[in-house]
């Protein structure tokens, strides 16, 4: 079977997972209005699709990430970084608007570092990002000096971008979708879209066929370091403080929505709608966990299981279209 084909076929299967996995969705939130009605409250639903939003934009992030068949550990420790340096920034009466683009564009440069370690220094993205995750988050704990930032009595107010509503809708909300909907467009009618897929489904032929992939790749790595810098802003205005371990464990979740929402861990297949749903999945699992008091140690086990599942089921499909 001519490799075209095989592709066609992976896809189409990508899809009917997605759309499997929907249903599964739909099943444990039923179960979940079962087990514990106050699920259905409407502050807790609130707290739900806020929590898929903030969660949502680093595996937006992610799937461009996995398309291309890399890995981004360090989006983690963007989060650190980002939080403790803009909170700090506020602590110190610098201008909030210019606090906020000097901390996306640290997390933007993060992201840039990734892809010039990987595309120029030729370094394997898991161990690049592994490097980049464990320096910057010594660099997050080291200048806030191990300890919580607060900007509290600075007077420095963004409540409205992680609290805010509109039309009873959470902001974070709006800002996901923004970012999900630029997501699908640029994947699905740009020539960087077919680029990203292309490399994901072969370096080689993409070079072969005139693609940048150099370019390409250290643009979807600083998109993915940009993305985790406005999860970390949102999620420093719920708290008006920036924690420096902010976004612990933020990487295994990302690479978790998306592979459960059909992307390939080896490229070239899937696709933001799907990581949406694995989105929404997780985080209604950990909701209904946390509202019936299971431990968030055993919380741990059952996210790390559901990991390791989406990852093997994926590779079987694989091996068996192959």
């Amino acid at each position: 079977m001519e490799r075209t084909q095989l592709k066609g076929l992976n896809t189409k299967f990508q899809k009917l997972k997605s759309f499997g996995v929907f249903w599964v969705l739909i099943a444990i939130i039923i179960l979940a209005a079962i087990i514990e009605p106050g699920f259905l409250k409407f502050n807790n639903l609130i707290n739900v699709i806020r929590q898929i939003a903030i969660n949502g934009i680093i595996a937006v992030g992610m799937t461009f990430v996995l398309l291309t068949g890399g890995i981004d550990l360090s989006v983690g420790a963007s989060v650190g970084v980002v939080a403790v340096s803009v909170a700090m920034m506020f602590q110190k009466g610098i201008n909030p608007v210019l606090a906020i683009v000097i901390g996306l564009l640290i997390s933007a440069v993060i992201g840039f570092l990734n892809g010039l370690g990987i595309t120029k220094g030729k370094i394997v993205p898991f161990i690049m990002t592994l490097g980049t995750l464990t320096a910057f988050r010594g660099l997050a704990l080291y200048i806030a000096n191990g300890s919580p930032q607060s900007w509290r009595k600075s007077g420095v107010d963004i409540k409205f971008i992680g609290q805010g509503d509109f039309l009873g809708i959470p902001i974070p909300v709006f800002i996901f979708f923004v970012v999900l909907i630029g997501a699908y467009f640029v994947l699905k009618y740009t020539s960087f879209g077919r680029s990203v897929y292309a490399i994901g489904d072969s370096r080689e032929a993409a070079r072969l066929s005139g693609i940048n992939v150099v370019k390409t790749e250290w643009i979807v790595y600083t998109l993915s370091g940009f993305l985790a810098g406005l999860s970390s802003l949102i999620l420093i205005s719920r708290l008006s403080v920036g924690e420096p371990t902010a976004g612990e464990g933020a990487e295994l979740d990302a690479i978790a929505m998306a592979v459960i929402g059909g992307t390939s861990t080896s490229g070239g297949i899937g696709g933001v709608g799907g990581t949406l749903i694995g989105a929404a999945l997780l985080s209604v699992i950990a909701n209904l966990l946390n509202i019936i008091g299971i431990s968030p140690f055993i919380q741990r086990i059952v996210k790390g299981l559901i990991i390791i599942l989406a990852v093997l089921l994926e590779r079987k499909q694989r091996r068996a279209k192959s």
